[in-house]
């Protein structure tokens, strides 16, 4: 939730509110007031009419101190209300120290809410009254005003809620634990794989050290060979005979000659010290330097995942969208293992359980030559410093053996389900929108890599917005509509982003900057008096994401989940804008455009 949406519902009345934060950060790019509200800061006590600002968090420059804070409730007034934000994570929000103030100086929380901000964590709206208020529900509504029911709603909601959270604190706090055990445990078996491949390569390369000694060595035996066998008599004698034979009528008249200057350079051999000898006519040298003919080498940032493992020939297929897929089979896993580097070795549970395939049967004691290759490449792979990973997208009692293998994380639960595996029309929007956020195979992977410490395959759903804000109502709409997005925008692209109140998008994760977009997919907002629905971006990446289009956007027909040659660009893939080719002429070029409907529903 945004800070203006925990706020605008309780200014009605308001006409003024004060800022009593003590800290340095400014919360008026946040408010975003309507006309008739002003924001003025003063030491005055608060009543009917105004509202109080306040801020606290443990970060004493950012959010101010407590004492501050305490300080300010005591300016309350009857009639006068509050909004606190905290910059302490929900679960550890220590409202135990704020609660006998507020009680002292007559304040009652009306409406508490989680922020969606990188330093702001929750917030909670309060007011300064002589008698019981009414509470609100859910979504911030009053309900119906009774003094002794309000009274017993309170009063057991608040024993009620009390127990839920203790037992939920209590089990965060197990996770937590256990979660940072998991990854100390994985960082050492990471260093420690690091160790052991250093080492190898350091044998390796002390091996091939010694055999490339031992090769020039026998390079130059052979060497001294090959002069001695081309300087003997009997070989250039030969040479002479077999050109002769070649060519008897020319070859035959010279032989004798060529014979006599044999045995003329033979006998000269004998002579003693300081003879002359007629000086042999020189031979081409050899480079005793090793060359490398050719080599296919490509060097690059690794910024996919790289799997390989036990698959199926579907999950196999839905995974090498997004990741680098080797599949070894029991003759080859070892050479896999070791030449792919993977960044997980993956075994799919029902890749081993299924009647077919190479590891049929793995894992059921039926099959103990498979048990014993999976044992041994799950030992390879961890020694190299990978990560052993079972995937039990089924019941552990259809291949148990597995279970006993040393697996460093085990993961429960199917692969997801691919978005160009669905219908449209028989799924529905709605269906679409709840497999891309929760259920494709894109998700299941990014928690994998997760788990690995491999790329994120979620980096490639980031969108960049191009937008042109020229006054405060412009940022006002910006800002709402890119916060407002169910998927929201990565970073938005604006000329000059020091000139505009921009914090609040900064404060969501936002990043705001000038210059070309770096995110793999671009939108126009250029003209930000267009109203765009919450799931703008949301639809238009369920499509891309179905398709595997280039670009997404509507048509003048509102074609609907249909490949179209022109279209009005919604979504661009940000390589086909850096290739300059224009708009008009990206179907012509072979690039592939999406057409979805104009108009959804927000």
């Amino acid at each position: 939730m945004r800070l203006t949406d925990l706020l605008h519902p309780h200014l009605d009345d308001v006409t003024s509110v004060v800022d009593a934060t003590s800290g340095g950060l400014r919360l008026d790019p946040y408010l975003h007031l309507p006309p008739g509200v002003g924001l003025t800061r003063h030491e005055q006590p608060v009543g009917e009419g105004e509202l109080m600002l306040l801020c606290y968090g443990p970060d004493l420059a950012l959010h101010g101190a407590e004492a501050d804070c305490l300080a300010a409730l005591e300016r309350m007034r009857p009639g006068g209300r509050g909004l606190i934000v905290f910059g302490h994570p929900g679960t550890d929000l220590p409202y135990h120290r704020l609660l006998d103030a507020l009680v002292a100086h007559r304040c009652q929380v009306l409406h508490a809410a989680s922020l969606g901000y990188t330093h702001l964590h929750s917030g909670a709206v309060f007011a300064c009254t002589e008698e019981l208020l009414p509470p609100h529900d859910w979504f911030g509504r009053p309900l119906p005003a009774d003094g002794f029911a309000t009274a017993l709603r309170i009063a057991d909601e608040y024993v009620l809620a009390d127990f839920v959270s203790r037992s939920q604190r209590a089990r965060l706090i197990d996770l937590e634990r256990a979660a940072e055990d998991t990854a100390r445990a994985l960082e050492s078996a990471r260093e420690d794989g690091l160790a052991e491949r250093l080492a190898a390569a350091l044998r390796d390369k002390d091996q091939l050290s010694a055999a490339l000694r031992r090769a020039r060595e026998r390079t130059g035996v052979l060497e001294a060979r090959v002069a001695m066998l081309e300087g003997s008599t009997s070989l250039r004698i030969g040479k002479a005979l077999v050109s002769a034979a070649r060519s008897p009528k020319r070859g035959a008249a010279r032989l004798p000659g060529e014979l006599y200057g044999l045995w003329r350079q033979r006998k000269a051999k004998g002579r003693p010290s300081g003879t002359p000898v007629p000086a042999p006519a020189p031979e081409p040298r050899t480079d005793d330097r090793f060359h490398l003919s050719h080599r296919a080498l490509s060097v690059a940032p690794r910024d996919r995942l790289v799997i390989t493992g036990v698959l199926t020939d579907r999950t196999a297929q839905d995974f090498a969208a997004d990741a680098v897929v080797s599949r070894v089979l029991p003759h080859d896993g070892r050479l896999l293992v070791e030449r792919t580097d993977p960044d997980v070795f993956l075994v799919q549970l029902s890749a081993c359980a299924a009647h077919d395939g190479p590891w049929s049967l793995t894992g059921t004691a039926l099959a103990p030559d498979l048990d014993r290759r999976l044992a041994e490449l799950i030992s390879r792979a961890r020694g190299l410093g990978r990560t052993a990973v079972l995937w039990r997208d089924g019941p552990a009692s259809s291949a148990p053996g597995l279970s006993q293998l040393p697996w460093d994380t085990v993961l429960d639960g199917d692969t997801g389900t691919a978005l160009c595996r669905l219908d449209p029309v028989t799924d529905g929007r709605d269906r679409l929108r709840d497999v891309f956020l929760q259920d494709s195979t894109r998700v299941r992977l990014a928690r994998l890599a997760a788990l690995t410490g491999g790329p994120d395959p979620l980096a490639e759903r980031r969108v960049a917005v191009l937008a042109a804000p020229r006054d405060a109502t412009d940022v006002a709409r910006l800002v709402a509509q890119a916060l407002g997005q169910l998927h929201r925008p990565a970073e938005v692209v604006v000329a000059d982003p020091a000139g505009l109140a921009l914090d609040e998008l900064t404060a969501a994760s936002v990043a705001v900057h000038a210059g070309p977009p770096t995110a793999p997919w671009v939108a126009d907002w250029t003209d930000l008096t267009e109203d765009r629905p919450d799931t703008l971006l949301l639809d238009l990446l369920c499509a891309q994401e179905f398709s595997g289009a280039d670009a997404v956007g509507h048509t003048p027909a509102a074609d609907d989940y249909a490949f179209v040659p022109a279209l009005r660009p919604l979504l661009v893939r940000r390589s086909l804008l850096d290739s300059g080719v224009p708009p008009e002429s990206w179907s012509r070029a072979g690039h592939r455009l999406f057409a979805v409907r104009g108009k959804e529903p927000s």
